[in-house]
């Protein structure tokens, strides 16, 4: 039977070029961002304990529903409520 040819493999090299660090020339994040972010997550739990306490249970004033508003809303609340609170928690992964 005829043998294969055997190639020659060759060596796999690092580049030096890849291994250099990056550095980062932004510094901290300003008090407006950290602001807005710990704002939103605190807005969307500050929403979320509004609907159960308020819009749910029926704290009612002279003229009917205190946050009827609210409570037409239904299940979307808790769509808007995690949706500020996503929205800061994803702006911490841009915190310095």
């Amino acid at each position: 039977m005829p043998k294969s040819k055997v190639r020659k493999k060759t060596d796999y090299t690092i580049s030096s070029a890849s291994r250099t660090p990056v550095k980062v020339k932004a510094g901290p994040s300003g008090l407006i961002y950290q602001s807005v972010m710990f704002g939103l997550m605190l807005l969307g739990l500050v929403w979320l304990i509004v609907y159960y306490l308020a819009a749910q249970t029926g704290l009612y004033s002279n003229d009917g529903q205190f946050l009827k508003w609210m409570a037409d809303l239904g299940a979307w609340n808790f769509l808007i409520g995690f949706a500020l609170m996503v929205a800061g928690l994803l702006m911490t992964m841009r915190w310095r």
